[in-house]
């Protein structure tokens, strides 16, 4: 009887654990605070599902990962007073669920993705204004110039330019063999001169060799080095390998399939998962990407597509315009400056594939894109400097 009752119960703990062993486990949270806006990132070591809710009285959020482990080495609080975030809470809620609590001062918006490769929940926050706000001067003590003594929009001096992939993430691959990594920090390359030496602006790269960066790190990159603009370069794919052109995206939601699949494929993350991170958060992005330069975005996106298309055109035939278009990439999701990700060609098409080979085709499209940039600030210089009185003479 005795030994029945010893088996059944390393029976039942053998159960427990293998189940207990399947539980995704929260490895550590670290945050970056920015102007406007804090960054929350949970590092797991496998995706996990979870839900989330906002609570009054005192204000706060909580998120509850499912089938989740907390690691014993992660503190119970982590203080961060940083004006929009107060602390976070976390702890076993239960035995297979991890509870995350966000005390918070000031909380506008916020909302969640997961990323992979490493896994993680990202969390942003938003407090609705600046927690450093610039001085600004009114409309009404604005002193009335000509247009003739033009000054640069917004004092745009620092692009920072983010060759797509890289490292052990090669991207697309061509039918002749051709890596997305390698067209996208060879265009970005010579891009980079381009602005530097013929339009006198400071360029940063999110990479300059073959190494991995992953996508949340580019944007922290282009935030932190608080650039004017945030230009990621790729080349596309396609299931039908007739597929060809040149398009440009700027962030926001959308429910069309092929611009989902363009993201899902940049993003490294399935449709399916894609199309069920854009149905829980359409409210919240589309707020997003409003406030988040969205309208300079568009603008850039345009003048870029433009350029590219008018550009390549003149030296290369069969080049399609498939246009501005938008969609939830991931590397554009908390950038603080206008920003835009080109897919420059169709690496799955035989006859762009050879093109892209060429150091020629590589230089005209960097080319095109500079020229693209260039006419976004010349446009947004003259926009700055319209005074309808000055030029009527009032």
């Amino acid at each position: 009887m005795r030994k029945a009752l010893i088996l059944t119960f390393l029976i039942a703990f053998s159960i427990c654990y293998s189940e207990a062993s399947k539980h995704t486990a929260v490895q550590g949270i670290r945050y970056s605070t920015y102007d406007s806006y804090t960054r929350v990132v949970v590092d797991i070591n496998g995706s996990v599902e979870y839900t989330q809710n906002r609570i009054s009285n005192p204000d706060r959020l909580f998120f509850d990962l499912k089938n989740c482990s907390l690691s014993s080495s992660i503190k119970p609080r982590l203080v961060i007073e940083d004006g929009l975030l107060k602390s976070i809470r976390i702890a076993q809620n239960t035995p297979d669920n991890v509870r995350l609590v966000f005390d918070v001062n000031k909380l506008n918006k916020y909302y969640s993705f997961m990323l992979e490769e490493p896994n993680r929940l990202v969390i942003d926050i938003y407090s609705g204004e600046q927690k450093h706000p610039s001085k600004v001067k009114s409309e009404g003590s604005r002193k009335k110039s000509p247009i003739s003594t033009p000054k640069r929009f917004k004092g745009v001096r620092t692009v920072v330019i983010d060759p797509g992939h890289g490292g052990k993430d090669p991207g697309a691959i061509g039918p002749g063999g051709l890596k997305e990594k390698d067209v996208t920090l060879q265009v970005s390359r010579k891009l980079g001169k381009l602005l530097e030496k013929k339009h006198n602006l400071k360029v940063v790269y999110t990479r300059k060799k073959d190494k991995f960066v992953s996508l949340n790190g580019r944007t922290h990159i282009a935030n932190s080095k608080k650039a004017d603009l945030f230009i990621s370069v790729h080349v596309n794919a396609s299931r039908k390998s007739s597929a060809k052109g040149i398009e440009t995206y700027f962030l926001n939601w959308t429910n069309n399939k092929e611009d989902m699949r363009v993201a899902a494929r940049e993003n490294k993350i399935s449709f399916k998962k894609m199309k069920k991170v854009q149905d829980s958060t359409q409210y919240i992005l589309q707020e997003l990407a409003r406030k988040n330069k969205n309208e300079e975005s568009m603008r850039l996106a345009h003048t870029v597509q433009n350029s590219m298309v008018r550009t390549m055109k003149k030296k290369y035939s069969r080049i399609d315009d498939l246009g501005v278009k938008f969609a939830m990439f991931y590397v554009l999701v908390g950038a603080e400056m206008p920003s835009i990700l080109v897919e420059v060609s169709f690496i799955s098409n035989k006859i762009e594939e050879k093109r892209l080979k060429t150091d020629e085709y590589k230089s005209k499209l960097a080319e095109a894109i500079a020229k693209g940039i260039n006419a976004y600030i010349t446009e947004s210089t003259l926009i700055v400097n319209y005074d309808p009185q000055a030029i009527a003479g009032g």
